[in-house]
């Protein structure tokens, strides 16, 4: 493996860097990695004749220039690849690999990183995420670029996937929206002119907010998050809108904001959506049959409530929406889940879907608002609050530091009994008054993280210091 290749690491949804790393040599080497790895995938050097891949990407500057690279070493080893008109949204990739049967798609994005870094996905034949059997295999398979005889070269085909994936979305998500207000904002990225789109056609009446293409995004990340979204609440509170819609970057992942809560909680949209879906035909197309439901570890348990009260059950995943897609598919879930705002539906496709989950909110909110559902929800399960904090913690101290904290787990803490600890991912301590506290290792930065949750927020603030005061001394 060359030194090039030692710079790419496949992490928790593709690889991504800074554009001194991510350059256009690395780049080929991971079209190559994913020919060879479905070449030896399919048992034969001949699998590439035939098969076709998509490759999509994102409104960064430099996003289409490596899409054109990786297109080109895939036809050069007898791929056919499918190259959209424009950027576009990553679900469209995800869903399109599963429509059509393709043997797989790449989507060159950094997601919600700021301009300064790129990033490239691989998507399976099934939609989902890679999960870590297939990024190690892709990893090992790195190599410089090595194309058969031109008169064995695939095909580079310019089409919209952005179309039949729109109109899928249209039919699956029964949604009358004449008479709806949404504002829109699609903090420059590639959800521009896609889910607006949808919900105009739907019938609502859409206000657009930062809806140009800028590479930069406005000189911050494109990061749906509550205090970048601030200017959004404030719009949606002034025009008496029903709804506020944002997406980040490459438009998987979706934030709402209702006029009464502002900017939602990841936590509770998700509960008062699977509970809508639970209730009533919003999704009526190709409809799972199950009515289970998929979170991560660090996902609200008002969605357990939600499921209990409707007689399913929950299964649950470590952090990272790969092993919630697989739950999904192996649990026939109706919908999946996590608290940073990733869902996705099992009928539509195991992967993260900021567009047609944004449609189907839009949807629920006409036939009753989020803060009407939500207050619904809380009379009858009670409230919660979540919140968390980071710890510094070298990388190569992480697996030590958990280790430890296995060994020092107390019978108590913030002054009440320890039930039962979970460790599907890091460590989660649920403690008799009802309230859990979750110490795990991020998969992106040199910290733990430290969750809490409980009835208030002075509880949860108890709770994070006692799992600050437990994890600090191990590190």
């Amino acid at each position: 493996m060359t030194g090039d290749a030692d710079a790419i690491d496949f992490g928790t949804d593709g690889w991504r860097a800074t554009l001194d790393i991510f350059t256009a040599p690395r780049v080929r080497m991971v079209g190559q990695a994913v020919a060879t790895y479905l070449r030896e995938a399919a048992d034969g050097a001949a699998a590439s004749e035939g098969a076709t891949l998509a490759v999509g990407y994102d409104a960064r500057e430099t996003s289409r220039g490596f899409a054109e690279e990786l297109a080109r070493v895939l036809a050069g080893n007898g791929f056919d690849v499918l190259v959209p008109k424009r950027d576009l949204p990553t679900p469209v990739v995800a869903r399109t690999v599963r429509e059509r049967g393709l043997a797989g798609g790449l989507m060159v994005t950094a997601s919600h990183n700021p301009p300064e870094y790129n990033g490239v996905k691989f998507i399976p034949g099934d939609g989902a995420p890679a999960l870590p059997d297939v990024t190690d295999a892709l990893e090992a398979s790195l190599a410089e670029p090595d194309p058969l005889p031109e008169d064995e070269w695939g095909s580079v085909t310019e089409t919209d996937l952005v179309g039949p994936y729109s109109e899928h979305v249209l039919d699956a998500v029964d949604a009358d929206l004449s008479g709806l207000s949404v504002v829109y904002d699609a903090i420059h990225g590639s959800g521009r002119g896609v889910t607006d789109d949808l919900l105009e056609r739907a019938g609502a009446d859409v206000e657009r907010r930062r809806c140009d293409r800028d590479p930069e995004f406005g000189g911050e990340s494109p990061e749906p998050s509550a205090e970048r979204l601030e200017p959004l609440a404030e719009r949606v509170a002034e025009s008496d809108a029903d709804l506020g819609i944002a997406n980040d970057g490459d438009a998987d992942r979706v934030t709402v904001v209702t006029p009464d809560r502002g900017v939602l909680d990841p936590n509770l949209f998700f509960a008062a959506t699977y509970d809508a879906l639970l209730e009533g035909e919003f999704w009526s197309s190709e409809q799972s049959t199950g009515g289970d439901v998929v979170r991560t570890v660090s996902t609200s348990s008002i969605v357990d409530r939600v499921a209990d009260a409707h007689g399913q059950s929950v299964r649950e995943t470590a952090v990272g929406f790969k092993w919630v897609a697989e739950a999904m598919g192996e649990h026939d879930a109706l919908v999946g889940g996590e608290e940073s705002g990733g869902f996705g539906l099992t009928a539509h496709v195991r992967n993260k879907d900021g567009v047609a989950v944004a449609l189907l909110a839009a949807a629920i909110t006409d036939a009753q608002s989020y803060d009407e559902r939500i207050d619904g929800l809380l009379d009858s399960h009670g409230g919660i609050v979540q919140d968390r904090v980071s710890v510094d913690c070298p990388d190569d101290r992480k697996a030590g530091v958990l280790a430890d904290l296995e060994d020092a787990l107390p019978e108590a803490l913030a002054g009440s009994t320890v039930e039962d600890v979970s460790t599907v991912d890091g460590f989660k301590i649920f403690l008799a008054d009802g309230t859990w506290l979750l110490i795990r290792p991020s998969g992106t930065e040199p910290k733990l993280r430290v969750y809490a949750e409980a009835g208030s927020q002075d509880r949860v603030e108890e709770l994070l210091d006692a799992g600050r005061d437990l994890v600090e001394p191990l590190v």
